[in-house]
């Protein structure tokens, strides 16, 4: 059946901070849009940390992520809480873990969590740089096993809610066209004849 949308879909590029946009038919099931990670289209989500607010949703391409969940609150310019994920459970697992802490990164698979705190404004750890080290390269090595063919993933995630650098991203707010500058919808509508 044709769509009455395509899904514009926020395309990373591994290494850089410049994102594209890329188009595809959405996986539909049960009147909601899904993640598709056979086709390598991860939801992407933003959840305001100061107030309470609408959950932010759109899509990624070029994660590679598999299963499981990957969230941050290092998430430039406001530090809001971001994740992207293969399914729902995963993503909101991930986003929950972050929060008793005040802020982290963390990663979530089969209901089964890891987290490396920073409670300093969710961007700083009380612990040692080794125990850090540590902490961010377990985690770091669970979001690869999973899938994700990003050099660092976490880095990329970190970007992705910086409206300024264009083409697309994900504030707060909603989807944001940066070379547009200006909100715009993950459904792009399409003419059905």
């Amino acid at each position: 059946p044709a769509f009455p949308f395509r899904l514009r879909v926020i395309e990373a590029l591994n290494g850089q901070l410049l994102t594209q946009t890329y188009y595809t038919t959405p996986l539909i099931r049960e009147g909601k849009v899904l993640a598709n990670p056979d086709a390598d289209i991860l939801k992407i989500v933003v959840v305001n940390r100061y107030r309470k607010a609408a959950v932010a949703k759109g899509f990624i391409k070029n994660v590679g992520l598999k299963q499981g969940a990957f969230a941050s609150s290092v998430a430039h310019d406001s530090h809001n809480l971001i994740a992207v994920g293969a399914d729902d459970k995963s993503i909101q697992e991930a986003l929950a873990a972050l929060i008793p802490h005040g802020g982290g990164l963390s990663f979530s698979l089969h209901g089964n969590t890891d987290v490396l705190p920073l409670p300093v404004a969710g961007l700083m750890s009380l612990q040692s740089g080794e125990e850090v080290a540590e902490a961010y390269t377990r985690i770091h090595q669970a979001v690869i096993h999973a899938g994700s063919t990003l050099a660092a993933p976490y880095m990329t995630l970190s970007f992705m809610a910086l409206l300024v650098i264009p083409a697309l991203k994900l504030s707060d707010l909603g989807l944001f066209d940066g070379e547009d500058f200006s909100f715009t919808s993950w459904a792009d509508p399409i003419e059905v004849s």
